[in-house]
């Protein structure tokens, strides 16, 4: 039995967690920065970076004490070393290999957006003896607001008996611009809708007609045949907005929720806006799903992973949920509390590292731009 801290602070969220054995969360504790960054409409690093300085201690001590463990309990340390924002990278880093020190435990550095990959598998490990049984090798969706990227993911036993296994990815589409959920943030921004854009547009898209604006879908010339492109449909709603005169909407809209920002977007949303928002939320989702379930069919894929903040998306999973089944492809999401930023994922992410012996020396660095696979 393996007790794992998991300590997350790649972006706007501090988060700590004790996972055991890659299958049962003790505690899963995640301080959010949105009232911090939500005045500027999106994540400020310096802001982020303080914020995450002044929550990591209490944040590690609380998912301690809900786990009922004391630090010397602890089996192992693992934290994001990267991709993310530096500075907030370093506070979660610093703190990781201090305690590793202090306590004379091991010191585990891992990928976060492997982590998501393991959100996936995480959420089916709790249920138990109602798990699915997941078949490698996978297609995993990793879809937020810092990252859109495709992996190939297959799997091997680990060579020490220990009956655990090694994860090895291969990157086969990413991003070329704006990543998906940046894509919501920036739009809802432009229509004032407040911060974080994904959320509020999920709601506002349920109320509109996703019919009613034709976006052209992107053509990506270089690069990876199953790339991802959002920053052309971004500026596409942007021009609609300017030729449509729903600007002065907008303003009237961010003027208000600044002065309040307890109001409903819906309550000052016209249908003319709801139908754009539901406009660009489909087409999003559609190049997603299409892009994703292609690279599933070419790459002989037994399954298909979607993770990240994006995979909390209603449309997204509805979507891919119809055309998997079309295909008979079973596809797995994690819960929406493991599908943003967390802890947990990262402790569980560690666990086949643990079980293979691979642990981090203090000279583990941050990077910004950490790739996983090749």
């Amino acid at each position: 039995m393996a007790r794992i801290l998991g300590i997350e602070s790649s972006c706007d969220e501090t988060a700590a967690a004790l996972v055991e054995d890659a299958r049962r969360i003790l505690s899963n504790v995640v301080s959010s920065q949105i009232d911090v960054h939500r005045k500027y409409g999106g994540v400020v690093p310096e802001l982020a970076s303080r914020a995450h300085l002044e929550r990591i201690v209490p944040v590690v001590r609380e998912a301690c004490e809900r786990a009922g463990l004391g630090y010397g309990e602890v089996d192992a340390i693992a934290v994001t070393q990267g991709p993310g924002l530096i500075g907030a990278l370093l506070v979660g880093l610093t703190y990781a290999k201090a305690m590793a020190w202090a306590l004379g435990k091991p010191l585990i550095g891992v990928n976060h957006l492997e982590g998501h990959v393991h959100a996936v598998l995480l959420e089916e490990k709790q249920k138990g003896a109602q798990a699915h049984t997941i078949e490698f090798p996978v297609v995993a969706l990793v879809v937020s607001g810092g990252h859109t990227a495709l992996y190939h993911v297959t799997r091997t036993l680990l060579p020490n008996g220990s009956d655990g296994f090694r994860y090895h990815y291969r990157l086969v589409g990413s991003t070329v611009d704006d990543a998906a959920g940046e894509a919501f943030d920036k739009v809802a921004k432009h229509l004032g809708l407040g911060y974080p854009g994904g959320p509020v547009i999920d709601r506002l898209a349920e109320r509109g007609n996703p019919n009613t604006v034709a976006f052209t879908r992107p053509r990506i010339r270089h690069g990876r045949p199953h790339d991802f492109s959002f920053s052309g449909i971004k500026t596409a709603v942007v021009r609609y907005v300017e030729r449509t005169g729903l600007g002065e909407e907008a303003e009237r809209r961010a003027a208000f929720l600044r002065a309040d920002p307890q109001t409903s977007p819906a309550e000052l949303t016209s249908a003319h806006t709801r139908n754009l928002v539901a406009s660009f939320q489909k087409a999003v989702v559609e190049d997603l799903v299409e892009r994703t379930v292609a690279a599933a069919d070419e790459l002989g894929a037994q399954a298909v992973f979607v993770s990240g903040g994006v995979a909390a998306n209603s449309l997204l999973r509805r979507t891919f949920t119809a055309e998997c089944a079309k295909r008979g492809l079973p596809v797995f999401y994690p819960s929406v509390a493991l599908s943003t930023d967390n802890a947990a994922m990262i402790a569980a992410a560690a666990y086949p590292k643990f079980l293979a012996g691979e642990f981090d020396d203090l000279e583990l660095n941050a990077s910004a731009s950490l790739p996983l696979g090749v």
